[in-house]
């Protein structure tokens, strides 16, 4: 008999990732692949649901039947804004609709002048207006445009849930996929929003059940216990609930920025809307108050100028180390250099190119950057007894981001993580009834 293992499906938008984690949460094994994206009938790059489908059956079985490794758990993790559409033999009706597709606009204004406004509509579902990444607006769009597909659908379950289905044949909904900025659940309720009946679409969202239940299945002849999947934002977060006592703030860094604050108290209040405040959900069905800034992608504009501007490698620019003595240089002077391209911030009409050197600019810049995220940061924790920050994704190995950022956040400790497999780890700990604490972020995170 092998040693026990955790299976693990962490399914992004590019990599897809198969990871077996020991009793203790070590990584046993991992395979990725990425597939190819196929057409909806409009033509709009998707998921390509029966290759992702073929793909997991085909590792997972591989893995089944090694007998180095004894898989008793399983469980899920993936993107958000994502429903599979199923028919009455529990197939499914329509692609795996991606959530970039363009939503009709005459459709988008159709539906908040029956069920908004805009801003109360997203204060109550704490959900910004996105179209297609808005996934209960899909279900709208099937039945206004679609009429003929739609009426072949029986239910609608969220991705992780399909996949789960996939092994148990169970069809249920689980809050963080609910609460992945659906639109379709009223956090003022507790319950979905008044719309989802309105529009005869409650018969096609399963029963709401706990995010750490789990199946029992036979699989080969061979007892399999499965979990019922987690969005990737909720089990990410999902650790440092566990390990973590105190009150403490999340920020997630990558392409967006998303600072996540999981004990503010209320629903979103009108000057979140600001900040891009939206809500995501606990598996317990709280909220979590998230402000989202697209800074990532902003980073990667401004690098590219400065290497241009230098005529350096963006290389170069991203080995710059932290400078004290320049940055404390810089706090003197109060003007505004870089004018943004994918930021709504206040900015110059054109970059201010004074500097002495490239190190000098790009100090500049992240602390420009950083000035913005503790606006966002400050926002979402405003009225909790935060005293701990903690940051995990790329920006944690730009020490130039985070000296500068721990300088502009004092008192509060700003605490540093690190796992590629964090996201998988969150979808593990979800099956367990294990107690953590901080010594499993030093182990498995490398929290310092």
């Amino acid at each position: 008999m092998g040693i026990p293992v955790t299976a693990i499906f962490d399914i992004g938008k590019t990599n897809k990732k198969f990871l077996l984690f020991d009793q203790e949460y070590g990584t046993v094994y991992q395979e990725n692949t990425t597939l190819e994206l196929i057409s909806d009938e409009d033509a709009h790059p998707s998921e390509n649901l029966l290759a992702l489908t073929a793909w997991i059956f085909e590792v997972f079985d591989k893995a089944f039947d090694n007998t180095d490794w004894d898989i008793t758990h399983l469980n899920f993790s993936t993107y958000g804004a994502s429903l599979v559409h199923l028919d009455l033999k529990g197939k499914p009706v329509t692609p795996l609709y991606n959530y970039t597709k363009p939503y009709p606009p005459e459709l988008e204004a159709q539906f908040y002048r029956t069920y908004g406004p805009e801003d109360n509509f997203g204060l109550s579902t704490g959900t910004s207006r996105s179209g297609m990444l808005n996934s209960g607006l899909q279900l709208y769009w099937l039945k206004h445009y679609k009429p003929e597909v739609f009426k072949n659908i029986r239910i609608s379950l969220h991705l992780p849930q399909y996949l789960s289905y996939l092994f148990t044949a169970k069809m249920v909904s689980e809050y963080t996929s609910i609460g992945c900025h659906t639109g379709l659940w009223d956090f003022r309720k507790k319950d979905y929003h008044e719309w989802v009946s309105n529009e005869n679409l409650s018969h096609l969202l399963p029963e709401v059940i706990s995010t750490h239940t789990v199946y029992p299945v036979s699989y080969k002849g061979k007892k399999l216990e499965v979990g019922i999947g987690i969005h990737d934002s909720s089990a990410a977060l999902l650790p440092y609930l566990l390990a973590i006592k105190e009150p403490f703030a999340l920020l997630s860094t990558g392409t967006w920025n998303v600072a996540m604050n999981p004990f503010a108290e209320g629903a979103l209040k009108h000057e979140d809307l600001y900040y891009n405040c939206i809500n995501y959900m606990q598996p317990d069905g709280g909220a979590v108050k998230a402000g989202r800034l697209y800074l990532g992608n902003e980073f990667g504009i401004q690098v590219s100028h400065l290497a241009q501007h230098f005529e350096v490698s963006e290389s170069r620019i991203l080995n710059i180390p932290f400078d004290l003595n320049c940055f404390e240089g810089l706090k003197k002077n109060k003007n505004l250099h870089f004018k943004w391209e994918s930021l709504s911030a206040s900015c110059p009409e054109q970059t201010r190119w004074d500097f002495d050197s490239v190190e000098v600019a790009y100090h500049q810049l992240i602390y420009e950057l950083c000035k913005l995220q503790v606006l966002h940061l400050n926002h979402v924790i405003s009225q909790t007894p935060i005293r701990n920050v903690y940051i995990d994704g790329g920006f944690t190995a730009n020490m130039v981001f985070v000296e500068i950022l721990r300088n502009l956040l004092q008192p509060l400790d700003v605490k540093l993580t690190d796992s590629a497999q964090g996201t998988a780890l969150g979808a593990a700990v979800a099956l367990s009834k294990d107690k953590l604490n901080e010594h499993f972020l030093k182990k498995h995170y490398h929290l310092t």
